[in-house]
């Protein structure tokens, strides 16, 4: 079944929610600003993404980020924990079929694991 990491705040979050369904599949919302999300979690849609490094998925030009972490040589495992400790860093939508997984900007590119 397919999933969705969902920010109901983001309009692209948004876009991607109403792209799933308007294809009519079956999905899962994960409101993971509200319920949280764990390391094992992010290591996983890392993983599935095909991204070499964690920052790839953070959302650098938040306010959190600058303040926080910008300037800071950060590891892997660092960078995974702010993005725990502060979800709002994530890159959103992230859709995930199976061991696939695409963040949704722009929407189109949830055909990609359809």
């Amino acid at each position: 079944m397919l999933k969705i990491y969902h920010n109901p705040r983001c309009s692209k979050s948004r876009e991607g929610l109403k792209f799933l369904e308007d294809k009519g599949l079956p999905f899962e919302v994960v409101k993971y600003m509200d319920e949280g999300i764990t390391k094992g979690e992010l290591e996983s849609i890392i993983e599935r993404l095909g991204y070499n490094n964690p920052i790839n998925l953070v959302r650098t030009n938040e306010s959190i980020w600058k303040e926080n972490y910008k300037d800071k040589k950060l590891t892997d495992d660092q960078i995974i924990e702010a993005m725990v400790e502060n979800p709002k860093l994530i890159q959103r939508p992230i859709v995930i079929n199976g061991l696939k997984a695409v963040v949704g900007r722009p929407t189109e590119k949830i055909e990609e694991v359809l």
